[in-house]
Order: structure tokens, then C-alpha cells, then sequence
């Protein structure tokens, strides 16, 4: 029998907390990219991804942990923070092995409430005046390419607003892993091992910081430092369940987010966008 997660926080504090610091931190992301000019390196020289394939894709790592009281608890239902998230992400991964746009971007908007530039400016494409070939992952690269609306492997558009789509999902898809290992390194975190802003930190080590300058990383190492504890995210996260509940409902939000995030890096590394940005 696991100990009660109270439900103390009130909503507003959960937009306060987790969600702002996600956000803060994928504006970092996202900024940097348009920071780096031609070159595609930012504001200090050695923070430059060296060249070459990016990995293909992860090792399966995330999955539903055992929870011995519930089998799904409120927060991964209907009105929960987990299941808004992870439906929409979970239907973008349509039968013919594609990744749907308009469900992925949805999970985004679920993921991060905030309104920001990048999902913004891939939406306006999506439900455009090419919507037609904006329906897809592969629908999308394959218009671009034919219409000329790719970038130059590592080369940052002159205005960033009007960067391809391509480019502008190879953002997110990187910032989609740092969520992922964020989630299952706290899901799956040993008791009195490192908290849960230490262990969301080596995810943006592993995910985003290769890909940041100096100065970004710097301020991202900051904004960790006041990531809420493990069970505070626990209780934000999926309030009034036990803590193996809790942990078991991010462990499959995580598992969504590795499903999504390898589709999309198999289907990215066979057109040969991984280094669009």
C-alpha cells in the first residue's frame, strides 16, 4: 500500500511550475537556433553540434510501471494533465507509420499550455493554404523538397519565421525527447537517488544541451535549480493517487512520448532531415 499523494496544489500552481519551466527552456531551445546565423553555431564557437548522423533512435526504456491499487488513474483520463497530453500524441502515430501533424502539434498545445512561436508557426502551415500537403510527416517533407522550401543542412533561415516545416518539427522533435527523458527519469527514479531536477537537467544535457551555446546552456542549468522536488512533481502531476500510481502514469506518458519521438526520428533519418538544424 503506497503513501497518498495529497492533492494540496491547486491548478494554477502546476502552471506555475512545471509547465513555465518547460516552456522557459524550449524558448531557450528555440531562440539559440535563430541566434546562429548561417553557420547554425550560437553564441560561443565550441557549443556547435560536430557533424555527421544524428542517432537513429532511442532504446525502448520507457513503459508502465506496476501500480498495485489503480489501474489508471484520474490524471491519465478524459480531464487529467497526463491523458490530454498523451491521447493526442498517441494519435498521431497513424496505421500507416506516418506521424499525423495536426494530433502531434495537439499534444504539444496539451504538453505545453502556453501558446508558443514554433507550434504557432508550424500550425499556420497545417491548416493553410497548403494544408493539403501539410497533413503528415511525409506528406510534408515530400512538398517541401519538391517545392524548394528546404534549408541547407545546418543553415539557419535569414528570418526565422519563415523557416520549412521540416525544419521547424526538428525543433520540437528534439525538445519532445528532453521531455520524455525528463518524465521517465522521474518516474523512474530511485528513492534518495537525485531529485527530480537533477535528473530533468541530464535529460537536457543528453537532449538539448549539444545543441545550445554556452550562454543558453548556462541559463538552463539555472532554471533547473528551481525545478520542483520528485514528489511535489508526482502530486502536480497526478494528484490524489498514491506515489506508485503516480509514478506508473508518467512512466506511460513517457512511454507515448519514446513511441512518438522514434517514429518521428526514423521517419526524419530516412529523408535526411536530421540536420536541418
Amino acid at each position: 500500500m503506497g503513501v497518498a499523494v495529497r492533492p494540496t496544489a491547486p491548478r494554477c500552481c502546476f502552471r506555475l511550475s512545471i509547465p513555465l519551466v518547460i516552456f522557459a527552456l524550449l524558448l531557450l531551445y528555440l531562440s539559440a537556433r535563430s541566434l546562429g546565423g548561417r553557420s547554425g553555431c550560437g553564441l560561443v564557437a565550441q557549443a556547435c553540434v560536430p557533424g555527421g548522423t544524428a542517432p537513429f533512435q532511442v532504446r525502448q526504456e520507457s513503459g508502465p510501471l506496476e501500480a498495485p491499487e489503480r489501474k489508471e488513474p484520474p490524471c491519465l483520463g478524459p480531464r487529467g494533465m497526463l491523458g490530454r497530453m498523451m491521447r493526442p500524441f498517441h494519435a498521431s502515430l497513424n496505421p500507416e507509420g506516418d506521424v499525423g501533424l495536426s494530433p502531434y502539434l495537439a499534444g504539444w498545445r496539451a504538453l505545453v499550455e502556453e501558446a508558443f512561436t514554433t507550434v504557432t508557426a508550424l500550425e499556420a502551415r497545417v491548416h493553410g493554404p497548403d494544408a493539403e500537403h501539410y497533413l503528415s510527416l511525409v506528406t510534408m517533407a515530400a512538398w517541401e523538397r519538391r517545392a524548394g522550401l528546404l534549408e541547407r543542412p545546418g543553415e539557419a533561415p535569414r528570418d526565422p519565421a519563415r523557416s520549412s516545416g521540416s525544419r521547424t518539427l526538428l525543433l520540437l522533435h528534439r525538445a519532445l525527447r528532453w521531455s520524455q527523458l525528463c518524465l521517465h527519469r522521474v518516474a523512474t527514479g530511485a528513492l534518495g537517488g537525485p531529485d527530480a531536477g537533477a535528473q530533468c537537467s541530464d535529460a537536457y544535457g543528453a537532449a538539448l544541451g549539444p545543441h545550445h551555446p554556452w550562454l543558453v546552456r548556462q541559463a538552463a542549468r539555472l532554471a533547473f535549480l528551481a525545478f520542483p522536488g520528485r514528489r511535489r512533481l508526482l502530486e502536480l502531476a497526478c494528484p490524489g493517487t498514491t506515489e506508485a500510481e503516480a509514478r506508473a502514469a508518467l512512466a506511460r506518458a513517457a512511454g507515448t512520448l519514446e513511441d512518438v519521438y522514434n517514429r518521428t526520428q526514423g521517419l526524419l533519418a530516412e529523408r535526411s532531415l536530421l540536420q536541418l538544424a
